[in-house]
């Protein structure tokens, strides 16, 4: 899952002559809500980016979504693999593009993440998008999804498990809540009594308090910086930001963090959320910035409610986070609750 090898260094470059115009690229559309779930429902099953490395994974993918009482259609290509990716570029939003149009379907699960779907966003047909809302549910490399598609559509799409990974009872009750029984969610850290005196697992740290209101934008951070200077990110004006990432040493995680600020994006954002940084570890070397140095100076200059900590990200379990859901925030306690329905009919 080396996103590097795909980005490289053209994320800042292709930033750099385009600073702060993101915002103007991105067309204003009306927030469009998917439909809610019902068992019984037929989901796509669909592989925007890599390739599955083993049968087995596809396979998981199948019975979970059976076993959360969907009948499945799989994408013609979703075992498919063009080198590293999950068949070529017209083969994958080809998948994406049909099951948009396939009036049966009325959930769309990504398999996996990766790399590659960034390769995807102009052969997407956003017309069809806008005329057939979905459930899109997945997360990492889809992030490129999720903001290409909110920039263009105005739809609601879900950053949360893939279909290969774990469907464990907190996730499996994530999606029960969101998508049948159309909760508005209070998303707070879940948290158990172990032999610890203070409790060490799940916990958030508040950088700036104070509550905040706004539509959530973000993701995977990697992904949505190589987006910069693009028109697939949606506007930052008033939002709140969620980030996570996996396997990025905190210079680079800094380095992103410098394109978000140069471009005008955290000057434009009203509330700072930040899941989790999975195996991001300082390399060899002189020595090296901490994440609670990277945030002090990018986010707390910012003077808006912000945390960090949140399930989200590379992790076991995990929120499912409606990207374009208008939320409030509370930094202080480490919480965020949907203020309205993300799912028509909710």
């Amino acid at each position: 899952m080396d996103r590097r090898r795909f980005i490289g260094g053209a994320a800042v470059a292709a930033a750099l002559p385009l600073i702060g115009m993101q915002g103007a690229l991105a067309a204003t559309h009306k927030q469009l809500l998917a439909a809610g779930l019902n068992k019984g429902d037929m989901v796509g099953l669909v592989s925007p980016s890599s390739a599955s490395s083993e049968r087995l994974s596809l396979q998981l993918a199948r019975e979970a979504m059976e076993a959360l009482g969907f009948v499945v259609k799989t994408g013609a290509h979703y075992d498919a693999r063009h080198g590293h990716l999950a068949g070529t570029d017209a083969e994958r939003a080809g998948d994406l593009n049909a099951m948009f149009g396939d009036k049966q379907v009325k959930a769309i699960i990504c398999v996996r993440g990766g790399s590659g779907a960034a390769r995807l966003l102009p052969l997407l047909d956003y017309d069809r998008i806008r005329a057939n809302p979905k459930v899109l549910l997945g997360y990492s490399d889809i992030t490129a999804l999720h903001c290409a598609i909110q920039a263009k559509t105005g739809l609601i799409t879900f950053h949360g498990q893939i279909g290969a990974g774990s469907w464990n009872r907190f996730n499996v009750d994530q999606f029960d809540r969101l998508f049948f029984k159309r909760e508005l969610m209070h998303y707070q850290n879940r948290s158990e009594p172990d032999d610890e005196l203070v409790p060490r697992e799940n916990r958030t740290l508040t950088l700036r308090g104070g509550k905040a209101r706004g539509e959530l934008v973000g993701g995977n951070l990697t992904v949505l910086t190589a987006l910069a200077g693009s028109p697939y990110l949606p506007d930052f004006s008033g939002k709140i930001l969620f980030l996570e990432d996996v396997a990025e040493a905190p210079y680079r995680i800094d380095r992103m963090f410098s394109t978000l600020k140069l471009m005008g994006a955290l000057d434009k954002i009203a509330g700072f959320i930040f899941g989790e940084c999975t195996d991001c570890s300082p390399g060899d070397g002189y020595g090296s910035l901490t994440l609670d140095q990277i945030f002090d100076d990018y986010i707390v200059p910012l003077k808006i409610p912000a945390y960090r900590g949140a399930m989200i990200g590379h992790i076991k379990e995990q929120f499912i986070v409606p990207v374009g859901g208008k939320v409030e925030m509370d930094a202080d306690a480490g919480t965020f609750r949907l203020l309205e329905p993300v799912l028509s009919g909710a």
